[in-house]
């Protein structure tokens, strides 16, 4: 029988059953069904999944919403999905509500979940603010005092994955359908016996796939309330880890860990360690293949495509960059601008589909989702191209985004952000190389007029108004930033400077 451990606490796939029919007793009570949602603000816990679940059992849909959020990030995708009820986390809670409208709560379920030990620890949270507050129902006494709703296992629901794509807010991406479990790739991993380590966020796509499959698979779950390296490794050993999902900039640091730490743990239970969500360097690569064993994979997708491609080990070393080959059940094409198919060697756009996955919308948003498609198959906006042999090889980013640490991070919105700022004219977003997180944020400004603008200024200013991992490493002020015959900012040519090493030191 499968579980769930989080620190020190342990739920069988039983308990977690029972509570997610208790759970959802109290969410259908509340007039919650078929075709509605159901928003999760929470970190890494044991009541994600169950709640995930008990979502599940009424035909509803579960919205993961990124808890690094500023309260207006958060209610413009608890408003957009038109959640019925919102479950999150004591201390998210407390921190969000002051400054979510009162309109967006009005009318729904509030359930506080108790912020569990482990995370008060990992983030340093005082005991009071992990304690749900007066006025919100408690998910402790749902659990205690509400009956189960009788009925059996349900087959796992894709969550509605919110993903701004390269511009603008947030899309979420809503599947139309069940979906035919792939056996490819990433997907034959979710076999009885497995035991997965989950270090990366539960609201992001892929991390959420593991998750639930491995539940629903009736394996092991151990969540980790946030990321070490050296904890990592200790829960390998402990729990004999099979299978992991992991970023590239986890694996640095992992690689930057002291050779005697490395020699302290016994890992020779992994047999899937599976890296996406960024661009891994082929140094990485190798690195972690001569300590761990050939048990390094690598896939290439998004939110909207899941994973189309695939690389083992000997694939990453025998090709280095490659990140794999079209799956059995994934079709991957290089097209140029006019639609046609590019030869091997030239770069295209890439487009591609899992064919058993069932189609998507984008919440309220069927203009967007129609410009993502081309004879049938969907883009990410990624430049690349396909070798002889088949293999896949990005050669450009998703256009203008920057990946952080694993993490999608979108300009236009930190550059509407700051464009609210006092004496700022104009601003252009990118990212810049660093070597431990992939990239870094980087923002030009350009002042108005007869205005003297100071980076630090610019940057306390910001604070609150974008999540932190949204805020700039390097704010740069260019009153002569360069533009287009329109008078645009040429973002491209701005970029190309820093990441060609010929622009101004930064």
């Amino acid at each position: 029988m499968g579980s769930i451990i989080s620190g020190a606490r342990q739920h069988t796939e039983t308990d977690v059953l029972d509570d997610a029919r208790r759970l959802a007793t109290c969410l259908a009570l509340a007039g919650i069904g078929s075709g509605d949602t159901v928003a999760l603000v929470m970190r890494n816990d044991i009541a994600f999944i169950t709640a995930s679940v008990a979502a599940n059992l009424l035909g509803a849909t579960a919205v993961p919403v990124n808890w690094h959020f500023s309260a207006s990030e958060a209610a413009y995708v608890i408003r957009d999905c038109a959640a019925r009820a919102i479950i999150l986390h004591a201390d998210l809670w407390r921190s969000l509500a002051p400054d979510l409208p009162p309109d967006l709560v009005a009318g729904k379920l509030l359930i506080g979940v108790r912020t569990p030990p482990e995370l008060a620890a990992a983030y340093r949270l005082a005991p009071q603010n992990c304690t749900v507050p007066d006025g919100i129902t408690d998910l402790a006494q749902v659990l205690r005092d509400t009956a189960p709703m009788p009925a059996d296992k349900p087959v796992p629901v894709t969550a509605m994955i919110y993903t701004s794509g390269t511009t603008g807010h947030p899309k979420g991406v809503r599947r139309l359908g069940p979906s035919i479990p792939s056996k490819d790739g990433y997907g034959r991993i979710f076999q009885p016996g497995l035991r997965t380590l989950l270090p990366t966020p539960l609201y992001h796509s892929a991390p959420n796939r593991f998750g639930v499959m491995t539940f629903f698979c009736g394996g092991e779950l151990v969540l980790m309330p946030r990321f070490d390296a050296e904890d990592t490794l200790r829960l390998i050993e402990k729990h004999r880890i099979t299978a992991m999902f992991i970023v590239p900039t986890m694996l640095i640091r992992l690689l930057k860990l002291p050779a005697e730490i490395k020699d302290r743990y016994d890992l020779s239970s992994l047999s899937d360690v599976v890296c996406a969500g960024a661009p891994c360097p082929f140094e990485v690569k190798r690195g972690i293949i001569d300590w761990w064993g050939p048990c390094f994979y690598e896939f290439y997708g998004s939110t909207e495509t899941s994973a189309l491609t695939w690389c083992t080990s000997a694939e990453a070393l025998e090709k280095p960059g490659t990140v794999g080959r079209a799956v059995a059940s994934a079709t991957v094409k290089i097209l140029d601008e006019t639609g046609a198919e590019c030869p091997p060697g030239v770069p295209g756009e890439v487009y591609g589909r899992l064919h058993g996955n069932a189609d998507f919308t984008y919440h309220n948003r069927p203009q967007d989702r129609a410009d993502v498609e081309r004879d049938g198959l969907i883009t990410s906006g990624d430049i690349g191209y396909l070798d002889e042999d088949g293999y896949l090889f990005l050669s450009d980013r998703k256009r203008d985004m920057i990946i952080a640490g694993g993490v999608n991070i979108y300009p236009a919105h930190i550059e509407e952000a700051m464009l609210q700022l006092p004496g700022v004219v104009d601003v252009a977003v990118f990212g810049i190389p660093d070597p431990e997180m992939g990239e870094a944020i980087c923002a030009v400004v350009a002042p108005e007029s007869g205005v003297s603008l100071e980076t630090d200024n610019l940057h306390a200013a910001l604070s609150g108004q974008i999540a932190r991992y949204m805020l700039p490493k390097v704010i740069v002020i260019d009153p002569d930033m360069p533009r287009d015959a329109s008078g645009k900012v040429n973002k491209r040519k701005l970029r190309d400077q820093y990441w060609s090493g010929t622009g101004r030191a930064i």
